[in-house]
């Protein structure tokens, strides 16, 4: 039996944040999970479409597309919808958290966040538990 790769796709124009979300994540690399990175909205929009991520940790505020149109065009092509899709971002306001939800973000967590807590649910996620 052969089991796809899995792939994380982590969408954030700061660069110490992918970083940090990287090393969060790396633990999956034993499992066979592959850890992609974009820096704006416009590559992670292409990076979907192109990769197929099963998660994407997507930033909401970043140049040339902002996570909400992302997400919201991810989840609205059939060939993306099933993508597991967390938005992270410093916009804690319950405004916000409705734009990602109506924007088909699966979970709307606002930064700082707990590493541990990203990992639990990458897991979960991903099926590895």
């Amino acid at each position: 039996m052969t089991t796809t790769a899995r792939t994380v796709l982590i969408i954030d124009d700061e660069i110490h944040i992918r970083a940090l979300l990287e090393q969060t994540l790396e633990d999956l690399l034993d499992d066979g999970v592959e850890i992609e990175l974009a820096e704006d909205g416009q590559a992670g929009l292409d990076a979907v479409r192109e990769l197929k991520p099963d998660l994407v940790f997507l930033d909401a505020m970043m140049p040339k597309m902002n996570g909400y149109d992302v997400c919201q065009q991810v989840k609205s092509d059939p060939a993306t919808a099933s993508t597991y899709v967390v938005m992270l971002t410093a916009k804690g306001q319950e405004i916000d958290r409705i734009k990602g939800e109506e924007a088909g973000a699966d979970i709307y967590s606002t930064k700082p966040f707990d590493p541990d807590e990203i990992l639990e649910l990458a897991r979960q996620v991903l099926g590895l538990e």
